[in-house]
């Protein structure tokens, strides 16, 4: 579930920054507004994403972890073997 809003969040990043990026030459003051609103949107979007990407990096770094602890994987080797098998 949060894969799929992580790369949905992504696809609207994608879009805003195409559509940014197609209306760079626009000097009328109504989409001269829209574009910042839509910059500042973007820009708290990215950081919505960075932090849900953080997050689910730290859940599999603890899940490894607490699998390593579990399964008594005492070297690299280990951990590596019983991640692949």
């Amino acid at each position: 579930m949060q894969q799929r809003l992580i790369g949905d969040l992504q696809q609207v990043i994608d879009n805003a920054e195409d559509l940014l990026h197609c209306t760079d030459s626009a000097r009328d003051g109504a989409y001269r507004a829209a574009r910042e609103k839509l910059a500042q949107a973007l820009a708290m979007a990215n950081e919505e994403l960075q932090r849900f990407e953080e997050a689910q990096l730290e859940r599999m770094i603890a899940a490894t972890h607490e699998a390593s602890l579990r399964h008594n994987d005492s070297t690299g080797e280990a951990r590596l073997f019983r991640a692949f098998h």
